[in-house]
């Protein structure tokens, strides 16, 4: 590398910096053949489950000459979204703290920065952040800005697990990093910290027990697995929250910002739902299913007052929310125990003619009974 492209490099990681981002590193955009291996591998044994992404198209994801074919190198960022981010309150509808707002925002702009930058230079760059067509953790760990954490998150110094990632590609001659020779060691806190057991092995997920992966995905979450979900309504902090690097980043600020009003959400329209949350991922945008979300958080989580609007829920429209509503019905019920609850469910039968609601009914009223 010349005394140039050194120059290159520090004005680089000298505006990413004062931009916002809390880490960079820079790698080579070679292929990124174990980690097509290690999707395939899931795939093959079935545990990505719902899950699609990257798992989609392993090769492409893993080889960035299919998106990017003139990069030669790639530039990762990381950008911490706590203590920005606080907690949510167990006791009601909870958010995974990366969702409370869009903390993408920042982080494409401390990408779009590096990109200009480089293109001043005279090179081509072009940023890309939560994209299926990049596996953007191996492109952080090849970089150095972390490591493979046995949660499957990439890990870095003092931040932990609590940070976003993104990638510039270009083909500027910078200088790769070194990877970082770091690991878990004999830490594996998170493994017992998930509610479901999804993470069967360190650096190994069941995403058809991540509680994360079906909030974002469509059709029905599975019965049993809804309890589990308590009061989530999108994302899991809960591996996170038990991994000691971040431990002290994560208790900086405890005020509650991931917190949410079920019965207020419900009552809004699928296009108002959207529209408030416009920066999550809503299976084919679909306000159905952030509302399918909405009434297991309220089943599992909500008071007396839950009852009314859950029977409201029962009646609704999408047969979708109908299925979950009858389990809620019955949910809600057994936690309050209340005498009436076989008898309402036994009227919505009576009343019910789609079959798969029918069928969610009787399941309620057989665990009801």
């Amino acid at each position: 590398m010349t005394e140039t492209d050194a120059h290159l490099q520090q004005r680089v990681t000298a505006a990413a910096i004062a931009a916002g981002a809390d880490a960079i590193g820079v790698a080579s955009a070679d292929p990124f053949g174990e980690v097509e291996n290690t999707i395939r591998d899931r795939v093959a044994d079935g545990l990505n489950g719902p899950l699609r992404f990257t798992y989609d198209d392993p090769a492409a994801a893993s080889n960035p000459s299919a998106t990017f074919p003139w990069a030669t190198r790639l530039v990762a960022l990381g950008r911490s979204y706590v203590p920005e981010a606080g907690p949510a309150d167990p006791r009601g509808g909870r958010v995974a703290r990366f969702a409370t707002s869009d903390h993408y925002a920042p982080l494409l702009a401390i990408a779009g920065t590096v990109a200009d930058e480089l293109r001043a230079a005279g090179y081509r760059a072009e940023p890309i952040a939560d994209d299926p067509r990049l596996v953007d953790r191996a492109v952080a760990v090849r970089a150095g800005i972390g490591w493979w954490g046995k949660n499957t998150m990439v890990l870095a110094p003092k931040v932990g697990p609590w940070m976003l990632l993104a990638a510039v590609a270009t083909d500027a001659p910078l200088a790769p990093d070194e990877q970082m020779r770091r690991d878990c060691g004999t830490c594996d806190a998170c493994l017992p910290a998930c509610p479901t057991g999804a993470l069967v092995a360190p650096g190994v997920l069941d995403a058809r027990r991540c509680l994360a992966t079906w909030l974002q995905s469509p059709g029905d979450l599975p019965l049993d697995l809804r309890e589990a979900m308590g009061g989530r309504v999108y994302g899991c902090d809960d591996c996170l929250e038990a991994c000691p690097p971040g431990s002290r980043l994560a208790a900086g600020d405890p005020e509650v910002t991931g917190s949410t009003d079920l019965i207020a959400l419900l009552e809004l329209s699928d296009e108002e739902l959207l529209e408030r949350h416009a920066h999550w991922y809503v299976p084919r945008r679909e306000g159905r299913y952030l509302r399918r979300n909405l009434v297991v958080a309220l089943a599992n989580t909500g008071g007396a007052e839950a009852w009314a609007p859950m029977l409201e829920l029962a009646g609704h429209p999408s047969a979708l929310i109908r299925r979950h509503a009858a389990w809620g019905v019955g949910r809600l019920g057994e936690r309050h125990g209340r005498q009436d609850t076989t008898s309402v469910l036994e009227a919505l039968l009576d009343s019910e003619g789609v079959a798969d609601v029918r069928e969610a009914l009787e399941d309620a009223l057989g665990s009801a009974g």
